[in-house]
């Protein structure tokens, strides 16, 4: 006996099995995110027991599966991110560019990034090199014939970042196919309309999530090394450094001219203000010297 279902009800029953669909995922990453912490806890735990190696692989028949044996591998094959500043002293700035380019290419690596001014200014340039010859590139630059002025190195490891986006670029797949069934399966537009959505948004987080992979392995696969040139210094050149003899005429004139116009005010102000001034002086003056013999002979003198 088959049982037939009406049209009208097609599209109730798409809906609730869309929604149990995306419950049902959303059950499997919560689940997934707790197996991970159980398996970090696994690692140590209140036992007191040392860790086992990183690179033992999972015993058999214990339950390790092919999901335990790639998380062991990926724990074998650690990713971590290498990045340096070196800053070299060296007499000639435009041969040191050169031997850096050519050790870098000796390293398989290439040179990304560079800037530089005149023949004898300072430079500075980023190598790409490949991360287990960073080693070897560090000694390399102790060799050249420079004085080493600063160096510092720095290493990042991004092994579970990497593992994390992986697996969820996984969950998202297995989302995607599914979402790709409903869209088969399903009969009315906004039903489709609806799951195709879904699916869009779901190959967007894809396609984002490979290119941050992307990123993250090229920059654990080549290390990055930022080598700044600066050319040594003499004694004849730090003396003489800055001086302009032309400049200095020009401060010497500069102040001999202000010194003059100082003076020419000063003489303007006694002409225009001390002048007057010391006319109206003298002439009291004189009038108090004519006027004080004949006050004195009017005045009796005590007997």
């Amino acid at each position: 006996m088959k049982i037939r279902i009406s049209r009208p009800m097609q599209r109730p029953l798409m809906l609730f099995a869309i929604g149990l669909l995306v419950t049902v995922l959303a059950a499997c990453g919560a689940g997934a995110q707790f197996a991970n912490v159980g398996d970090n806890l696994e690692g140590g735990g209140d036992r007191g027991e040392a860790a086992a190696p990183s690179s033992a692989p999972a015993p058999a028949g214990e339950g390790g599966g092919g999901g335990q044996q790639d998380a062991y591998q990926a724990l074998a094959d650690r990713k971590i991110i290498k990045t340096g500043e070196v800053t070299l002293e060296v007499t000639s700035v435009a041969t040191a560019v050169g031997q850096l380019r050519a050790m870098a290419l000796e390293l398989d690596g290439y040179v990304g990034d560079s800037s530089a001014g005149g023949a004898e200014d300072a430079a500075t340039l980023t190598l790409r090199i490949p991360a287990d010859r960073f080693d070897a590139a560090i000694e390399r630059l102790h060799a050249m014939d420079a004085t080493l002025k600063a160096e510092a190195t720095k290493e990042q490891d991004v092994t579970g970042s990497l593992v994390d986006l992986q697996a969820r670029i996984r969950n998202l797949e297995a989302s995607e196919q599914q979402y790709r069934l409903l869209v088969e399966r399903a009969e009315k537009i906004e039903d489709i309309l609806s799951v195709q959505s879904r699916l869009d948004d779901v190959r967007g987080q894809i396609e984002q999530l490979k290119a941050q992979l992307e990123q993250l392995s090229g920059l654990a696969s080549l290390a990055t090394l930022t080598v700044t040139l600066v050319p040594a210094s003499t004694p004849v050149a730090d003396a003489t450094e800055g001086w302009d003899p032309g400049a200095t005429f020009d401060q010497a004139l500069a102040a001999l001219v202000g010194a003059g116009q100082g003076l020419a005010n000063v003489l303007i102000w006694l002409a225009i203000v001390g002048l007057p001034i010391l006319v109206v002086v003298g002439v009291v003056a004189l009038v108090v010297t004519r006027l004080t013999p004949a006050w004195r002979r009017r005045v009796p003198r005590p007997e």
